[in-house]
Formats: structure tokens, C-alpha cells, sequence
């Protein structure tokens, strides 16, 4: 497939929020021919880079025929004006008893629990349940700073966040970002790829959800991009996104559903610390403060492309495997995390040791360094001062700061985040499906 043309790659596109307008899908303008000098690695690369699943479920919908266009359908048994044919059966996929939205096109009535693999679903953020107990804090704070910052607007660029949360969406980047623009709002601003017109590509690099017992929703990946987008100040709980179904498994029993998460690797039952932890102590919601923080999640995240790089078969999880291999070799407590040079000398330590080890090491859970994507030379071969490490290195003052610059400057500017109680489940692991979650526990940026 080769994506040249409108609806190359066909969606079904579900809504899983009772009452939503439908014209928060309605990109339907043209694409914009905004000149991209430097269009982001993200955005060139990122269907080839940690989007393996997402990949997958398209190549097999469409083997099956499972995908069609377009069709909306609003949670909770509401009916609604379908776009376009529903869809057909998607290889492993179940739906809950009495699901049956009608075939061929006009209305019909469905919800979260008739999704099926590679659907498009749109939900809010907070709708989704985490899937592991831990993020990266600084990872989080470099998109923060980023977004907060008119870095980007000053290089004549949109600012990140409307990049993000394009290609994200399945659109590819922002097209046209007009001043007033708000991620709350996607009608405020347009995307280089028309909703109805997704193709393999921009499809492969969105986030993937699990629909489990009751419709509940189960985020498999993408913790840290959502929970940027929660808290940014244009963001928020009630913040729309789509994200593609990896599988519908509302038809299982609780035990039998946290059995195949874990068969399928679609869970992480580590904590920050590397213990063992039980899906009960899974956060409820998505949120700073309803995650632990990993400092070596945050550590593998800068070592990307200087001591690897994930490959097309990346495993689930994969920087919390580099993570676990990595707690043995570089001790985090002896470098100063708060210092730009010090953390820099950490991340140099963790992808030296990264590309310097055997590409038949087996790192964690039985991968192997080269099946993880170990970079066979140091920073692609590039000196300290070029390729992706002298990105990294750049100061906030220079006119392209780092990933790294920019986390620390956010993170100096905000009150530590308390995290749950080591060892208890989230105080909101298991919120009824009416609840509305708190405010934000972390102050948000100014703008």
C-alpha cells in the first residue's frame, strides 16, 4: 500500500464519549503546503520507530477486511449517523455479549465494547487506564518545556505540541496552528493529513488501547505523550485523541483479561524500583501524580540514537527492558540529576555501555541487545559534539535547546511531584466509570 491517495488506508473511527460533537473530527479541509524545513525525526521516522503494533494491526485489518471508512459512533448505547460502512471481523478480536453494530452504511448503535482491532477509537484522557505503574518524569518534562516555550514559533515553527498531537491523531504534523490555537480545541487549528485520509504510515505512529472488561479502556502505549497532553495548559482530562484498538477483550472475565495482557507483553508489572508489582497497583488515571517516577525510564529516553535505536519489531516496553539491564551497570545516585553537565555524563555513561555491549547480550526478558536496537557505534559514529549526543548537549540558551535543557528547565520551575505511597495502588486505581478525576496535582506552565 502505497498511501499516494485519499482513504488509502480506510478507519473506522468510534467515538467513546456519549454526547461528543462530531465536528471535532471534521478536518476536511485541503492539506496546507506549509514549508517544512526540518521536518522533526519523528515525524520521518516515527512510523519505523516504536509503532510496531500499530503496524501490525493495520497490515492484518486490511488482510481481513476489517476496515472501513470513517464511521462515528458514540459510546454508551447512543445511536448516531454512521459516516460509512462499518466494519467486518478483525482476527482475535471479541466483542461483548449483545454487540452487534449492523452492517453497511446508516445508523447504528455502538460503543467502546463493539471497537475491534485496528479501529480508530476516539476517546478523552480520561477515559484511559494505565497499563504500567511508572513513567519517566523528565521525558515529560522536556515536551512540557518544550510546549511552554516560543522556541519553536521563533525558528518560524509551530510549536511542538501541535506536531505531537497530529501524528498522534493519525494526521501527520500541524499544517496551519492560527494564533489562539488549543489542543481542546482541533478545529482551532489543521493537520497536514485530513481525518478519512490516513495512510500506513501516519496510522502506524498513533498510540494503541486495549478495550477490556465492562468497555473500560487500557492504554498499551503512549503514557508519556498522553500525559503531556493532560498536562499541558491547553490540554486536560477532557482532551480528544484517537488511538488504534489493539484488541477488544470486553468479553473476558477480569482474570482471564489480566492473563492474556500479560501472555501478550501488554502489561508492565515493574515498579521504579524494578519489584514486582500486581495489576490492583496499576494508577486509575492518566497524571503526574498518579504515576511513580523511573529515573533510568527517563535515562534510556535521552540515550535514543546514541546508544540505540528501536527497530521495526521493537519489543513492548522496550525502554523499561533497556532500564532493568541498565540498574546493574550505571549508577544513577552517583551522578547529580539536577546539574545539565552531570545528568549529560550519565546518559554518555548508559548508551556507551548500551552500544558497547555484544549484540547477542541478552538484556531483559530473554531480548537480545541487537533485538532491542543496540547501535553498533556510539552516537552513529559521530563525535561528543555532533549526531544526536551534541543535540542533546545543547543549552536552553541556545536557539535549539536539548531534550535535556529543556526538562531541567521545567523541572526547577514546578513543585516536586508526591508520588502514591511506595508499594499501595494509585489513590485512584479503581475510580467508578462516572468519576471525574481531581485537578492536576502539578502546577501548570505559564504560557
Amino acid at each position: 500500500m502505497t498511501g499516494s491517495g485519499p482513504r488509502s488506508a480506510a478507519t473506522a473511527t468510534i467515538t467513546a464519549t456519549v454526547g461528543a460533537d462530531p465536528s471535532i473530527h471534521t478536518h476536511s479541509e485541503a492539506r496546507a503546503a506549509r514549508p517544512r524545513a526540518h521536518r522533526s525525526r519523528a515525524h520521518q521516522s516515527g512510523a519505523r520507530r516504536f509503532r510496531p503494533l500499530a503496524r501490525r494491526l493495520l497490515v492484518g485489518a486490511i488482510a481481513l477486511g476489517s476496515v472501513a471508512f470513517g464511521s462515528v459512533f458514540p459510546a454508551g448505547g447512543a445511536t448516531a449517523a454512521a459516516y460509512g460502512p462499518t466494519r467486518g471481523t478483525a482476527h482475535g478480536s471479541s466483542q461483548a455479549p449483545g454487540c452487534s453494530p449492523r452492517p453497511g452504511p446508516g445508523p447504528a448503535v455502538a460503543s467502546a465494547r463493539c471497537a475491534r482491532a485496528g479501529d480508530l477509537l476516539d476517546v478523552t484522557l480520561d477515559q484511559l487506564r494505565p497499563t504500567q505503574p511508572s513513567v519517566g518524569f523528565d521525558q515529560i518534562y522536556y515536551k512540557l518545556g518544550r510546549y511552554r516555550s516560543t522556541k519553536d514559533e521563533q525558528a518560524g515553527n509551530v510549536n511542538k505540541r501541535f506536531d505531537d498531537w497530529c501524528e498522534t491523531n493519525g494526521q501527520e504534523e500541524a499544517a496551519s496552528v492560527p494564533p489562539g490555537a488549543a489542543l481542546a480545541d482541533p478545529a482551532s487549528f489543521r493537520c497536514t493529513v485530513a481525518v478519512g485520509e490516513e495512510t500506513e504510515e501516519t496510522r502506524a505512529a498513533m498510540k494503541t488501547v486495549v478495550v477490556g472488561p465492562g468497555g473500560a479502556l487500557y492504554l498499551t502505549d503512549g503514557h508519556h505523550t498522553l500525559t503531556s497532553f493532560l498536562e499541558t495548559p491547553d490540554g486536560g482530562p477532557g482532551l480528544h485523541i484517537r488511538l488504534l484498538v489493539a484488541d477488544n477483550l470486553s468479553a473476558l472475565t477480569p482474570d482471564a483479561f489480566w492473563r492474556t495482557m500479560r501472555e501478550r507483553k501488554w502489561v508492565w508489572l515493574r515498579d521504579e524500583n524494578d519489584r514486582p508489582i500486581t495489576t490492583d497497583q496499576l494508577p486509575g488515571r492518566l497524571g503526574l501524580a498518579r504515576f511513580h517516577d523511573d529515573r533510568y525510564r527517563s535515562l534510556v529516553y535521552f540515550t535514543r540514537d546514541i546508544g540505540y535505536q528501536a527497530p521495526d519489531d521493537a519489543a513492548e516496553y522496550l525502554e523499561f527492558l533497556w532500564g532493568t539491564w541498565l540498574r546493574g551497570r550505571v549508577g544513577l545516585d552517583a551522578y547529580d540529576l539536577t546539574d545539565h553537565a552531570s545528568y549529560l555524563s550519565a546518559v554518555r555513561a548508559a548508551s556507551e555501555e548500551m552500544s558497547g555491549a555484544d549484540g547477542d547480550t541478552v538484556i531483559a526478558d530473554g531480548r537480545t541487545a541487537d533485538e532491542l536496537g543496540r547501535m553498533a557505534e556510539w552516537n552513529a559514529g559521530k563525535k561528543p559534539t555532533g549526531g544526536e549526543f551534541g543535540k542533546l548537549s545543547a543549552p536552553l540558551t541556545d536557539a535549539k535547546p536539548g531534550k535535556l535543557a529543556y526538562a531541567l528547565d521545567y523541572r526547577n520551575r514546578v513543585p516536586a511531584v508526591r508520588p502514591p505511597r511506595p508499594g499501595r495502588p494509585s489513590a485512584h486505581a479503581r475510580p467508578p466509570a462516572h468519576a471525574t478525576p481531581p485537578a492536576h496535582a502539578v502546577p501548570r506552565a505559564h504560557a
